[in-house]
């Protein structure tokens, strides 16, 4: 049973950093691309950020772009995002979840089979 468990959520002021981690347990993580997603209050789930296996490629939502970054560590099972300067639409659940593929860098929702069950951002003065 693969199971992607988020942490490092919190509530913090605009242009502040925060770094949520995700250890994923079962399977072999290190074969599958990896995703995060968000859901802000009264909305979709949409897409944050995605890496290749073997961080080959990072791909990223334009309106992140610049200021979050993606990351993983194999060894640990891993997957990470930082996230600097950041802004009160951040303010979401974020998930991370696993693709189907190894070499995609895919936002599509459809492309993750395994997910997390979310940690909270919030970020307000």
């Amino acid at each position: 049973q693969v199971q992607p468990v988020e942490s490092g959520g919190g509530m913090v002021q605009p242009g502040a950093s925060l770094r949520l981690s995700c250890k994923v347990s079962g399977g072999i993580f290190s074969r599958y691309g990896m995703g995060w997603f968000r859901q802000a209050p009264g909305q979709g789930r949409t897409p944050v950020a995605a890496i290749t296996w073997n961080d080959s490629k990072r791909n990223y939502a334009d309106s992140v772009r610049g200021r979050f970054t993606i990351s993983r560590d194999n060894l640990q099972n891993t997957l990470y995002l930082q996230m600097d300067n950041l802004k009160p639409e951040d303010t979401a659940t974020y998930y991370c979840a696993r693709s189907i593929y190894a070499h995609s860098d895919s936002l599509m929702e459809s492309d993750y089979d395994y997910w997390g069950q979310g940690t909270q951002v919030t970020v307000s003065s």
